[in-house]
């Protein structure tokens, strides 16, 4: 990854690192290195997934707006534009395997954790500062990567799910994570203390909601009403 994390990242991911371990070696991420992963699980959280970044781009498009300067609007705008073109190709792919239509897809509610993830980066989006709403975004750029270079460096190559893999353990998202991940650390350096520690909250709640989503999907879970 192009540069090393400044101050805030680099104190951020030491914080949550036991959390990022819990999520390296869920049963889900186990599983699909192995290649072991159950197809209806793998199909319930691509359809999950292809849900939240429908919101996360959102999102996005909400820090290209607060951002403070011409670049952090230009990166916030085609990282928002990355979120719903080129990771919809990935789903797109899997959608046609697993014969998931439009009104399939449209009709699939999201589910609790779906919902939760997607809820509290729109309310951290609208209510929060630039600064927080960075340090929200960062964990899933940043673990993604993680967790993708994790599973490339163990997974076989005739893995079912070598199209997932490959995406998040490429140059391309690790650019994206590197200029996230920097974008973050500058907002840290123009942050009040009280504005730091409101980021620490929200990269650490977004890292359970990281670990909540993949949870839920390896349990198939719903709504019980």
């Amino acid at each position: 990854m192009a540069g090393a994390p400044g101050a805030f990242a680099q104190e951020a991911w030491a914080r949550n690192a036991a959390a990022y371990e819990t999520i390296r070696s869920m049963p889900f991420n186990a599983e699909l290195a192995a290649g072991t992963l159950p197809q209806d699980r793998f199909r319930h959280y691509i359809v999950q997934d292809a849900h939240y970044l429908i919101g996360f781009g959102r999102a996005l498009s909400l820090a290209a707006a607060k951002a403070p300067d011409p670049d952090a609007i230009v990166q916030f705008s085609r990282a928002a534009q990355e979120a719903i073109v080129v990771e919809r190709a990935l789903h797109g792919g899997f959608f046609r395997d697993y014969d998931i239509g439009p009104e399939t897809f449209a009709a699939t509610p999201l589910t609790p954790a779906c919902d939760h993830y997607v809820c509290y980066l729109m309310a951290t989006a609208y209510a929060e500062p630039y600064a927080v709403l960075c340090a929200a975004l960062l964990p899933c750029f940043w673990i993604y990567k993680a967790v993708g270079d994790d599973i490339f460096a163990r997974a076989a190559p005739d893995n079912p799910y070598r199209a997932w893999i490959d995406t998040y353990a490429g140059a391309d998202f690790a650019e994206a994570v590197a200029a996230m991940i920097a974008a973050t650390d500058r907002a840290a350096l123009a942050a009040s203390e009280a504005e730091r520690a409101r980021m620490h909250q929200a990269f650490t709640q977004a890292t359970r909601l990281e670990w909540q989503f993949w949870d839920s999907a390896y349990r198939d879970a719903a709504w019980a009403l």
